[in-house]
């Protein structure tokens, strides 16, 4: 069994919603390429028990609800949003990004005090 993964997805901007976590065998986060196309929106508002969400605004620009404020968002926008807080997502052009969701304070080592130099 190997200890990588590799998955070619092409163009991002041709998928609606790419969930990598059984693609690629994830086991401590899931991570979504996502598109919304000009003028539409996540059909629905939602939160999480435990898990912390990060966006990553890859293209266009549009605007996201989080409780009862209405942030704008676009290209390099990164946004970290708490289990709690409910959410929801506004394109007003074609809108790439990527959500990362992990369990809010479980990471207890990175890249400096888990890595290892050879």
């Amino acid at each position: 069994m190997s200890n990588f993964s590799i998955e070619t997805l092409g163009d991002f901007s041709k998928l609606q919603r790419v969930e990598l976590k059984d693609k690629l065998g994830f086991t401590g986060c899931e991570i979504s390429i996502n598109t919304l196309n000009a003028n539409t929106n996540v059909p629905f508002i939602h939160y999480h028990k435990e898990n912390e969400e990060i966006y990553i605004i890859l293209s266009g620009d549009g605007s996201i609800k989080l409780d009862n404020e209405l942030i704008n968002i676009k290209k390099g926008d990164i946004i970290r949003i708490s289990p709690r807080t409910k959410r929801q997502i506004f394109a007003n052009s074609d809108l790439n990004y990527i959500c990362i969701q992990t369990k809010e304070n479980s990471l207890k080592n990175y890249t400096m005090t888990d890595g290892i130099i050879e």
